[in-house]
């Protein structure tokens, strides 16, 4: 029988929001309203799958108060598996303050990030466990180094496949051999200028892109690699078999823009994991991306259903229902 489980390692932020009303002045006042929401790279994978139905848990910790309850009763209700999740006295979640503009595009944020010891413990007491038992894992690649390679090589010695993201970058940009031996990674183009080391991808030609991708791919050997390019799509390479190609975006009336990344790499991760290629899966995180950023959450609440109205997605969520 087929092992359906999706494991997701990453952080838990609160999300404090100001939506600029006019044009945003980044010297001056500025009308708007602002909006607490539940947000961490990680928190947003897992609760995307969950709404999908899709057997998922998340590997986290939270704090023990309103806020890290709210959090994990969210989760629940919304098909994560929370038993992985350990409250702690503090900074066991972190916070993130950003200012959207007019067009719902972030112009400035702060970071609070939360203390990774109790992440790291419950990792040793259980990480062995839960990864054994999972049929695919999800990590954000940014937690620290120690982190970050003890999870890889629990993967790579019960032979899972990981799907790796980024959240600040931190480790990557110092550790990059943390890509190695990836199934799939997917990042930005501003992500992916750093790690090429290349001239500003808005600049090239798509054939340009895809030779870069290629060949950073290769020289990782990362076995799918996706990267994001805003509102020209994205490019995407396959090394086996050798495929790569430019996926489109799709219009869309934007209101937040936040979780945009997110909701793609979880509707790839999803393809992936019921056997499409990378082309579909490119295809499927587009159209849930899409329907994110025309949502104000992280998450888009009306997920389930649209995708339950979906050709490319309606399939995929048969495959996981009957595993």
């Amino acid at each position: 029988m087929r092992n359906t489980q999706i494991t997701v390692f990453g952080t838990v932020l609160m999300d404090c929001k100001g939506f600029a009303h006019s044009a945003y002045r980044p010297d001056g006042r500025n009308l708007g309203s602002v909006r607490f929401v539940h947000g961490g790279v990680g928190r947003n994978v897992a609760e995307n799958l969950g709404r999908l139905g899709v057997p998922v848990s998340l590997v986290t910790t939270v704090n023990e108060d309103g806020n890290g309850r709210a959090v994990t009763d969210h989760l629940r209700a919304n098909g994560v598996n929370t038993g992985h999740i350990a409250a702690v006295p503090e900074k066991g979640m972190g916070f993130w303050l950003a200012v959207l503009d007019e067009k719902g595009i972030p112009a400035g944020s702060i970071s609070d990030m939360p203390d990774l010891a109790a992440f790291e413990k419950l990792v040793g007491e259980r990480g062995e466990r839960v990864i054994a038992e999972s049929g695919h894992i999800v990590l954000v690649l940014d937690l620290n180094v120690a982190l970050t390679k003890s999870i890889l090589a629990l993967a790579r010695r019960f032979d899972k496949p990981v799907y790796g993201l980024p959240s600040n970058f931190s480790v990557i940009a110092s550790h990059p051999e943390v890509l190695e031996g990836l199934a799939l990674f997917v990042c930005n183009e501003f992500e992916a200028e750093r790690l090429f080391g290349s001239g500003p991808l808005a600049g090239m030609t798509p054939e340009e892109r895809i030779a870069r991708l290629r060949s950073f791919a290769q020289s990782r050997s990362i076995g799918r690699m996706v990267v994001t390019l805003g509102a020209a799509g994205s490019v995407y390479y396959e090394a086996e078999p050798d495929e790569a190609g430019v996926q489109a975006a799709r219009p869309v009336e934007v209101v937040d823009t936040s979780g945009a990344g997110d909701a793609f790499f979880s509707g790839t991760v999803l393809a992936l994991a019921a056997g499409r290629p990378l082309r579909e899966a490119a295809d499927a995180g587009t159209r849930m991306a899409a329907w994110t950023i025309g949502h104000p959450d992280n998450c888009c609440t009306a997920l389930g259903e649209l995708a339950g109205r979906d050709e490319l997605l309606m399939p995929l969520l048969g495959y996981f229902r009957k595993g």
